[in-house]
């Protein structure tokens, strides 16, 4: 005999309506998370090309769509307040139609260039003015959705932050989707308009919730703690949060959203700016919240607070003693690091989660602290620092966000933590005092021994932090030991300096040379006159053989234009009678080049010669048709070269601007990307031959800052290379079958990266 209740249909269709509140609810925010986390990289990669492809456009669109976020956040917690239950559900319908009118997403009509100063702010306002509106009603769905759920009378209505889970999931699979099916087989056009689709369908589930919301007995949630209301439904009511717990909130939330900007620019900057590395620490940053906000966490917390300090040693190890060179090794541990210091913190924020009456307002204070962390790392550190002390700054922070954060009791651990703090500075004093004196090796040695001090804090975050911030900053200094000058601005950090016996003074990128001169000669005297093109800019360079090939291609002088400044040292390549035009993006390079006398290629070579401001996807197509003989692309961020500058529209621009024996020249030295099938592509796509040089017939001189580069050379017909077609060293290339053309709607970072792995 069954000992169990015969089933009515009343409870029957009571179960049916628990199940649909269910499924309605989570399909609703999980549609609404894929959709606000899509249009991210989506719309961000439709703008990257009017700055540049610079890494931080990606930056500053964190930024705003964390403010974003948190604006929506903030109506959410006003609109439950003011005007809740089913008042609410009317109010936001309203705003999701009218939001329809943006659709589908594109860059307002009348923002077209951006300004030469001021980038950020003027990207901040494209942004709200093009899909401003969209995004607000989006950001306001995951509290707004759940606060609604938590006034059912479902069984899980005393503890809706399960959605929240359900919420990062959407988020997570649409992040991860992207770059892997979304963009390489759908143009950026139908993405807006299967988006808008989307956004549709989402309306009409939002509107299923509020006709549930409607059956229901819209009750206010409960205002108990949502651990105890599972095990006591008769438990106290739980206080309101003080400001102490906000405080808590926006701290925990901040550090986790800083370090997500930081380490974004910190791998894309050397690979490429796209979608790909852009969603990976994005992807991981909301499985964190995925997995703190579960019932049941697959990562205890408890485990993530104890292993934290050994991935943060470990990340500083790979700073400073660099192990690893491979870029995939690299951006592999920055990754692992990233997801547990955010982990630890998510998993301490949502151990501090308020009951279910104060949801909107614990969402809200989050995504506060997110936006404060967003335009700390993203918008304010390029102006405060010159070089990039956000990244060791957060790490340190996301230390101190361990739990049991206080000062040692005893005199002498704090005599260690002072000591070692003392010993680290008199160390980098007398590094940087006698560099010839002191190995770099030694040095090294010094720095472990105080990282290894840190075993007698393992549980004490601010010891533990003082020497990790110590052994950073002193590993900074000692790297910056021979700078003359260190500038920073929207396209990244550059560093002019002296070499160690004073003959070269050098510009770095990031972490990449663009450019060189020599100051002293052997017998070290100062050079005067006409400076000599170095790097790969030097006499029989590949660079110099392209040019060399137009002009007796041509049988006199040329006009040619070339792409990205650096030192401007290319100019002194010009014969008489030549003129040329460089298009540079980076006000703060011009001022280097040619304002602040630290370079003097364009002193010496050619004080006139005209420097167009902007991206020169956008300025190049203002130059008449036929324009240039020779166009030289040899535009980096870091190491890295702008993706929209070797796509198949790209290269149309460059035909276009072709004499008719033109040649473009495009320098494609990477240490992490093979770039030459996609150059071939490109150029045959456009009907264009193309030939590349490797190696040359000289021979490389780093002590003298001769580089052996990879130049790809593509005309409309063979002939058009004139020497270069006789020359073995500039290989015929043949386009790659298999190999899908990049353009402005695709390309395949990752295909280039296993290329260059197998080479």
């Amino acid at each position: 005999m069954s000992n169990s209740l015969p089933t009515t249909p009343a409870t029957q269709d009571q179960a049916s309506r628990m199940t649909q509140l269910l499924v309605v609810f989570t399909a609703s925010i999980f549609l609404s998370a894929a959709l606000l986390f899509a249009v991210q990289p989506m719309f961000t990669k439709m703008v990257l090309p009017r700055l540049g492809g610079a890494p931080g456009v990606w930056s500053v669109a964190m930024v705003f769509f964390q403010a974003c976020l948190l604006a929506g956040y903030g109506y959410a917690h006003l609109l439950t307040k003011y005007a809740p239950g089913r008042r609410s559900v009317m109010i936001h319908l309203g705003l999701m139609v009218v939001a329809c009118f943006w659709l589908p997403l594109s860059i307002a009509s009348n923002w077209g260039r951006p300004p030469v100063v001021g980038e950020a702010f003027w990207l901040l306002g494209m942004f709200a003015v093009s899909i401003g509106p969209p995004f607000f009603a989006l950001a306001a769905n995951a509290p707004l959705l759940q606060a609604w759920f938590a006034r059912t009378d479902h069984p899980s209505a005393s503890d809706p932050y399960f959605l929240y889970a359900a919420s990062n999931i959407g988020s997570f699979l649409a992040l991860l989707s992207y770059p892997i099916l979304i963009e390489p087989l759908i143009t950026l056009t139908s993405q807006t308009w299967i988006w808008a689709a989307g956004f549709i369908v989402l309306i009409l589930l939002i509107a299923g919730c509020g006709y549930l919301l409607w059956q229901s007995p819209d009750k206010a949630p409960a205002a108990v703690a949502p651990e105890t209301a599972a095990a006591k439904p008769s438990a106290i009511e739980a206080a309101p949060p003080t400001w102490g717990n906000v405080v808590r909130w926006v701290f925990l939330a901040a550090v986790p959203s800083g370090l997500l900007v930081a380490v974004t620019a910190h791998i894309s900057t050397d690979v490429a700016a796209v979608p790909l590395l852009w969603v990976i620490p994005l992807a991981l940053y909301l499985l964190t919240f995925v997995i703190v906000f579960s019932r049941q966490p697959i990562i205890p917390h408890w485990l993530v607070v104890e292993v934290q300090p050994v991935f943060v040693l470990a990340l500083v190890a790979v700073i400073v003693f660099e192990p690893i060179r491979m870029i995939v090794g690299i951006m592999a541990v920055h990754l692992i690091v990233f997801f547990v210091l955010t982990l630890m913190c998510h998993g301490e924020l949502a151990s501090r989660r308020p009951p279910a009456r104060y949801l909107t307002s614990f969402y809200m204070w989050m995504s506060f602290g997110g936006m404060v962390g967003g335009i700390a790392s993203g918008l304010a550190a390029p102006y405060v620092f010159n070089w990039i002390a956000e990244y060791p700054i957060l790490i340190t922070l996301a230390v101190l966000c361990r739990p049991g954060l206080t000062w040692p009791k005893t005199t002498w651990q704090q005599a260690i933590v002072f000591g070692s703090v003392v010993l680290a500075i008199i160390l980098t004093v007398l590094f940087r005092q006698f560099e010839q004196d002191i190995s770099i090796s030694q040095y090294h040695m010094m720095l472990g021994a105080l990282l290894i001090l840190t075993v007698l804090f393992w549980r004490d975050p601010v010891p533990f932090a003082a020497i990790v911030a110590t052994v950073l900053l002193a590993h900074h200094h000692v790297q910056e030991s021979g700078s003359t000058l260190t500038l920073r601005s929207f396209f990244g950090v550059m560093k002019v300096n002296e070499t160690m016996n004073g003959q070269f003074r050098t510009l770095s990128h990031g972490t990449t040379l663009h450019g060189g001169q020599r100051i002293l000669d052997k017998q070290g005297k100062p050079v005067t006159g006409r400076p000599q093109p170095t790097m790969y800019y030097y006499d029989g360079s590949a660079i110099a053989q392209g040019m060399d090939a137009v002009k007796a291609v041509k049988g006199g002088p040329i006009n040619y234009a070339v792409i990205g400044l650096g030192t401007g040292s290319l100019i002194c390549r010009s014969q008489p009678g030549d003129k040329a035009t460089y298009y540079e993006i980076d006000a703060l390079m011009v001022r280097l080049a040619r304002d602040m006398g630290m370079f003097t290629f364009l002193k010496e070579c050619g004080q006139d010669v005209p420097i167009v401001m902007g991206d020169a996807r956008l300025t190049l197509a203002d130059a008449p048709d036929g324009a240039y003989d020779l166009i030289v692309v040899d535009a980096f961020t870091s190491d890295a070269i702008p993706i929209h500058l070797l796509t198949k529209e790209a290269m149309a621009i460059y035909k276009r601007k072709l004499s008719p024996n033109g040649i473009v020249l495009i320098h494609i030295s990477n240490r992490h990307l093979e770039l030459g099938s996609v150059v071939t592509g490109i150029a045959d796509a456009n009907d264009m031959v193309t030939r590349i040089s490797e190696s040359g017939d000289v021979t490389e001189d780093d002590s003298d800052y001769k580089f052996l580069g990879t130049v790809t050379v593509s005309a409309r017909k063979d002939e058009d290379f004139g020497p270069l077609a006789k020359s073995q060293y500039w290989e015929l290339q043949r386009p790659n079958p298999r190999q899908r053309v990049w353009t402005d709607d695709y390309s395949n970072i990752v295909g280039a990266l296993i290329r260059q792995l197998r080479q």
